[in-house]
């Protein structure tokens, strides 16, 4: 009798686990047909990180420097941090985020030339500045862009035929630069007299550290991903691609605990970036646009994805994918190719897939 109701009530936790796996894959699916209410002004955000990412890449083309510009623009991903915060608490916080892109950025330079010193690199970056931006509570998009800043750096830095691809002062330069570019244009919106308005003290607009359940929840997350992510690029796949692989489960983790959300974010990033590869795909086989065009359309995409990512996240990677593969590609001087191009499409497959599983690090709270 006693064995008999034991093992009735396994059965009933088998089922109630596999009810709620269906339930979560049907709202995940379910959300991708959905788009999001976002109350509030996005748009002055998405024109701030498009001007910066379309700015130093025209700059750069201009005066015989493409390569450069392009890695310049990536310092416009310091505009979409403290996106909900008011333009002077923005104008405070945002030279910080530039100083930890740019440390992660020399960072890359440093391992850039020695894959297995990439792989430890890469741990060690995500790990330190989740650790920091979880427990300062910075916000979204969290540690994401310091990894991509060292993977973009570290891309550049390899070894061809015993010489650096691109010299460590210029990306290190370049990414200060955008970086520095990026924070002034987030501050010329002090230039209207209504948003100069008062800032409380730094510790108090990034209080900590605060090392609390959620902190530790995401954090092992995030360390999870790294190291799991990057091991498996290094044994199995390339070490070049570490970098994009972890990115696409930091991307899922985002900010925010709970199984509910790595799982929209998983399918929603492995969707947003098929579709988006397949866009890169079909306008890059069918135009060569010119150097200044496609600066603008870095902003455009810039001003797109900023604009949909807080009502729909897959539609927001339509944009970012090929964003981020002009960025990889040319800073490298290079277009990628199709196969470039599928392997980072499972890149993302594998990252995301990982990110949504450390959902299950999240403990259910149970009902009273």
């Amino acid at each position: 009798m006693a064995d008999d109701a034991r093992t009735a009530r396994a059965r009933g936790r088998a089922g109630g686990t596999g009810r709620a796996w269906a339930g979560g894959a049907g709202r995940a699916v379910a959300s991708l047909g959905t788009m999001q209410r976002y109350e509030g002004r996005r748009w002055p955000v998405a024109l701030q990180a498009a001007v910066a990412m379309a700015a130093p890449a025209a700059v750069g083309v201009l005066t015989g420097h493409a390569s450069t510009g392009l890695l310049a623009s990536s310092g416009a991903f310091t505009t979409l941090y403290a996106a909900h915060r008011s333009p002077a608490e923005r104008a405070r916080i945002l030279p910080l985020v530039a100083l930890m892109l740019t440390l992660c950025a020399a960072a890359g330079t440093a391992t850039g030339p020695w894959p297995l010193a990439t792989g430890i690199g890469l741990v060690a970056v995500t790990a330190a500045t989740a650790a920091t931006m979880f427990a300062f509570s910075v916000g979204p998009p969290g540690p994401l862009f310091p990894l991509i800043s060292y993977g973009l750096a570290s891309h550049v830095s390899v070894l061809e035929d015993g010489v650096r691809h691109t010299p460590a002062g210029v990306v290190i330069g370049a990414f200060a630069a955008g970086t520095a570019f990026s924070c002034l244009v987030a501050a010329s919106s002090l230039l209207l007299a209504r948003n100069r308005t008062p800032v409380p003290p730094l510790r108090e607009l990034l209080p900590g550290p605060r090392w609390d359940a959620v902190t530790t929840e995401l954090f092992v997350r995030t360390l999870i991903v790294a190291v799991v992510g990057t091991t498996v690029s290094l044994v199995l796949v390339d070490p070049e691609r570490a970098y994009w692989t972890v990115g696409a489960g930091l991307a899922v983790i985002g900010a925010r605990p709970g199984r509910r959300h790595a799982a929209q974010r998983g399918l929603h990033r492995i969707v947003g970036t098929a579709a988006g590869a397949a866009l890169y795909v079909a306008v890059a086989g069918a135009l060569t646009l010119p150097p200044l065009v496609l600066a603008a359309v870095l902003g455009g995409l810039q001003f797109g994805a900023q604009m949909l990512v807080v009502r729909h996240y897959a539609l927001a990677l339509v944009c970012i994918t090929p964003m981020v593969l002009i960025l990889a590609g040319a800073a490298r001087g290079e277009d990628p190719t199709m196969v470039v191009v599928m392997e980072r499409v499972l890149d993302t497959v594998v990252g995301a897939t990982l990110g949504a599983a450390t959902g299950l690090v999240h403990r259910r709270r149970r009902a009273p």
